[in-house]
């Protein structure tokens, strides 16, 4: 199925539409094979992983958004992933295949190469090219290394300003790697200026009155922009 007609079916079955529904978990189940295949684990049937897979399909046809701007695997993958994780967590031990534990490592090194040469963090398709791996591949080994963190742990927090996982997920099924994303396709909505107060803030961690100087405003209006930018993303995370 093109982009296009993925999107269509979802509507669809978004509105009720049966047809449509059994039609994208067709199309969509190599997609729960090849993650159900990446964990090694000796006490459950690969078939009843398979099913919970799909249940993390349906969920992701559920609550997919159109708007995201992503491809719909790359938003289905760790919802899959994150059913069929928390299906083992429920009895214990999660078993990683190795592949995806020695992709893990390599993504690491070079997510900190990347970082170094090009002065910001790397997006999913730049590391995948400098690894010469399916973009796929990378967003499901480094939801492979993900376990439970508390939904009040800071994602940001300086002078008083903070932003919690609590305050940005409306659904807590969702899982960190794709709020991280959906972050930071928000970030890229926002204006230059916006961008580099929050690259100052918390990249570089400047405190708001160094950043006042480097922007020539006063450190109030930098308090005052900072929280507009915080509430915006806020917002727009929770809609």
């Amino acid at each position: 199925m093109t982009k296009t007609e993925t999107i269509h079916d979802i509507v669809l079955a978004q509105s009720g539409d049966e047809v449509a529904k059994e039609r994208l978990v067709k199309n969509n189940i190599g997609l729960v094979w090849s993650i159900v295949h990446r964990f090694k684990n000796n006490y459950y049937d690969k078939e009843d992983l398979f099913q919970i897979g799909c249940i993390g399909l349906m969920k992701a046809i559920n609550h997919f958004d159109v708007g995201y701007g992503v491809q719909f695997s790359t938003y289905a993958v760790p919802i899959i992933m994150g059913e069929i994780k928390r299906y083992f967590r429920d009895d214990g031990t999660i078993k990683v295949s190795r592949s995806l534990k020695e992709l893990n490592i390599k993504i690491n090194k070079v997510k900190e190469e990347l970082i170094n040469e090009m002065g910001r963090e790397p997006s999913i398709q730049e590391i995948a090219e400098r690894l010469e791996v399916d973009k796929q591949d990378v967003i499901e080994a480094v939801d492979s290394s993900y376990y439970p963190t508390s939904l009040s742990e800071p994602i940001y927090e300086k002078d008083g300003s903070t932003i919690s996982m609590e305050e940005r997920i409306e659904d807590s099924s969702q899982h960190m790697w794709f709020e991280k994303m959906a972050l930071k396709l928000e970030i890229e909505k926002l204006n230059e200026k916006e961008k580099l107060i929050l690259y100052l803030r918390y990249k570089l961690d400047y405190n708001q009155e160094k950043v006042a100087q480097r922007l020539n405003i006063s450190q109030v209006q930098v308090s005052r922009l900072e929280k507009k930018i915080i509430t915006k993303l806020r917002n727009h995370l929770n809609e």
